[in-house]
């Protein structure tokens, strides 16, 4: 089977749309880590005693270089009105990280330091419980620790055929 093959079989499902962020230790004991994020829809729900959710990550990218050291993180649910965030955090290499968060507004989660997306239709911080390397990516799976909805009554942001798409 081709990649192209398979890439396309998979466009066909839709997928919600998640800001992931870490918070990278400081480089000395003043300051703030740099904030990294990433877009990602490759993210589910795994378990709910405990209650446990999963992101893979291309191997070797920088979330996962940072979640390799780093066992805590945020997760962000875009709403529709959010693309824009989706689209900026996609396009990682172009920008760097510092840049992408540039007037963004967040807030920074209690227990994990990193960003949390305002607005979102649900924010998670996490603790990684397990990796797995599959493949080309590596499946992070985390233990939620603080689950809020800041923005329940937004419609999602969703991805399908290669695009962002709204529900309707």
């Amino acid at each position: 089977m081709s990649n192209d093959r398979f890439r396309a079989a998979l466009a066909r499902l839709a997928a919600g749309v998640v800001l992931i962020t870490a918070e990278e230790p400081p480089l000395d004991a003043d300051g703030r880590g740099e904030d990294v994020g990433m877009t990602a829809t490759a993210f589910v729900s795994v378990s709910l005693d405990p209650p446990l959710v999963m992101v893979s990550l291309r191997n070797d990218s920088r979330m996962d270089d940072l979640l390799a050291e780093q066992p805590l993180w945020a997760v962000s649910v875009l709403a529709e009105s959010q693309r824009q965030i989706a689209g900026r955090f996609a396009m990682k290499g172009r920008i760097s990280d510092r840049l992408l968060f540039e007037d963004l507004a967040s807030v920074r989660g209690e227990l994990t330091g990193a960003p949390l997306i305002e607005g979102a239709l649900a924010t998670l911080e996490c603790r990684t419980e397990q990796r797995v390397v599959a493949g080309d990516h590596t499946l992070v799976i985390g233990r939620v620790l603080t689950a809020e909805l800041p923005s329940p009554e937004a419609e999602p942001l969703a991805y399908f055929k290669g695009r962002y798409r709204r529900l309707g």
